[in-house]
């Protein structure tokens, strides 16, 4: 592992990247105000683990076998734009056809949550953006005399997601507070739901429109 000072500089370099607005936490953010605390919480959940998914593979190499086609790389971000523009679709529909209703019971707040956990795995592994990130960001801070690149590679990329999620539970948490103080609000909650939707639908247009890195 890298020296003590090293993994300093990372955790905190780290620390800032997650705490610095992104896609991932406006993702969560809609989530949220779109379903409720839970949902975005296991969107934050979800979106983690499909972060350890972009850490292996980029540990296994993988991930830069991605990045290096222009073929792969294209449909990759195409399907995982398709699904998130998809998602925004579905939540905006649902807005304008549930905004009125009460809120879900018990039983549809959890198909709710797990519904929303399985979207965060897809719409992260999906994203070759994450993929990119990694591999630029974490060789920075391993040292090849320290061990095994492969073992560094994803204990640091798994620092880096466990901190992403941590900031990602946070913005979910207080996303959830303003939905529920909306909860009396019937209108305003529908209209909270369609800027989720939207959100969801921009966020996919700029995931399909992004570059591949230079190699």
């Amino acid at each position: 592992m890298p020296d003590p000072t090293s993994l300093a500089l990372f955790v905190a370099a780290a620390l800032v990247l997650a705490v610095t607005p992104g896609p991932g936490l406006f993702y969560v953010a809609a989530r949220s105000l779109a379903g409720g605390r839970a949902e975005g919480v296991a969107s934050s959940l979800g979106t983690g683990l499909g972060g350890m998914v972009h850490v292996v593979a980029g540990g296994l190499g993988v991930s830069a076998l991605v990045l290096a086609s222009a073929e792969l790389f294209a449909a990759l971000k195409l399907v995982g734009a398709a699904y998130l523009i998809w998602i925004g679709y579905r939540t905006l529909r649902a807005a304008r056809r549930e905004g009125e209703a009460a809120m879900p019971a018990e039983a549809a707040l959890a198909r709710g949550s797990a519904r929303a956990f399985r979207e965060g795995v897809l719409v992260e592994a999906l994203n070759p953006k994450t993929a990119a990130f990694f591999l630029a960001f974490l060789p920075q801070f391993i040292d090849p005399s320290a061990g095994p690149i492969v073992l560094q590679f994803v204990v640091l990329g798994s620092v880096s997601v466990a901190l992403n999620t941590l900031a990602d539970l946070a913005v979910a948490v207080a996303a959830g507070r303003l939905r529920r103080g909306a909860a009396s609000r019937p209108g305003l909650v529908r209209r909270l739901r369609e800027a989720s939707g939207a959100a969801m639908i921009a966020l996919g247009l700029g995931l399909a429109l992004a570059r591949r890195p230079a190699a």
